[in-house]
């Protein structure tokens, strides 16, 4: 495809508020919103909640910024949704029901009625993606997926365009690290965001970077998954220093495997207060048959 059917079909959407994350797929559609329409008329907004690394703020804020984009960060609550910190394979439904619909919120606050997210078409042929569910019930644009943009196509548009995040890892939110069934709370969270914090800056220091890190909880025991040449006898034992001083009990070594734990069988389901099971059951059931239908 040619760069400019992006344009030309965010050209059509109008104005636009972009659920900006900071990575490569939403970066794209904000740098396409604005070539379509201008930056005045388009709005950047980041969810700010316990799952967001701090750092992936930042480096939000600094990307609409060299855009000339509105950046907005309103707090979201899906910590306070039982069914979120139930923290089931439907979790990121849930997570993405209340952080669309306060997206949504604030563009309209500033007369914006059209909302976009990044997600594009690898995204939509994955089993493993609920969140997708809540955008459409809500009608936001997906022009990547609109018009078939893989992953790869993203990374070719943004280094074609010049884009800072065009090789940018993925780096999915903070509960997404948390085995499904361990509760999803915001000392967990700042736990997990604490270690992968020092585990980079450790490898940073030693002269041994990896693109991928991830710190998995599960439980006690953290999983430190790094790109494979790293994962050696050589620092293991460095590493669950670092990663015992954070606030785990034990620590094992693997190599990365993007979205690990959605192949692994979840702890035993907790249940918070408040929680209705039959509710969480006919949710489940629903998603079960939504991830039928996507393939």
């Amino acid at each position: 495809m040619t760069d400019n059917r992006l344009v030309e079909r965010l050209a059509e959407i109008g104005p636009l508020a972009v659920a900006f994350s900071g990575g490569a797929d939403s970066a794209l559609v904000l740098a396409a919103a604005v070539l379509a329409a201008g930056p005045e008329a388009v709005l950047a907004v980041t969810a700010n909640s316990a799952s967001l690394a701090a750092a992936e703020l930042q480096h939000a804020e600094n990307f609409a910024r060299t855009l000339g984009v509105r950046h907005l960060a309103p707090a979201t609550t899906e910590l306070d949704n039982p069914r979120y910190a139930a923290n089931g394979r439907d979790r990121c439904y849930f997570c993405k029901s209340t952080v669309l619909d306060t997206i949504t919120a604030v563009a309209r606050e500033h007369g914006i009625k059209a909302v976009a997210t990044g997600t594009n078409a690898d995204d939509a042929r994955d089993p493993h993606r609920p969140g997708i569910r809540a955008g459409d019930e809500i009608g936001v644009h997906t022009p990547l997926r609109d018009l078939g943009m893989t992953k790869a196509d993203v990374r070719a548009m943004s280094r074609r365009w010049g884009l800072s995040t065009w090789d940018k890892p993925a780096l999915p939110c903070l509960a997404s690290r948390v085995r499904y069934g361990l509760e999803i709370t915001p000392a967990r969270l700042a736990r997990v965001e604490r270690a992968e914090v020092a585990v980079r800056a450790w490898l940073a220091e030693a002269g041994t970077p990896s693109r991928d890190v991830r710190v998995r909880d599960l439980g006690g025991e953290a999983r430190v998954e790094l790109d494979p040449h790293l994962v050696g006898q050589e620092i293991r034992a460095a590493l669950a220093e670092v990663v015992r001083a954070a606030g785990f009990t034990s620590v094992d070594l693997k190599e990365f495997r993007s979205g690990a734990l959605n192949h692994e069988q979840p702890v035993e389901q907790v249940v918070p207060a408040g929680f209705d099971p039959l509710q969480r059951h006919a949710v489940v059931a629903d998603e079960m048959v939504d991830q039928h239908d996507v393939h």
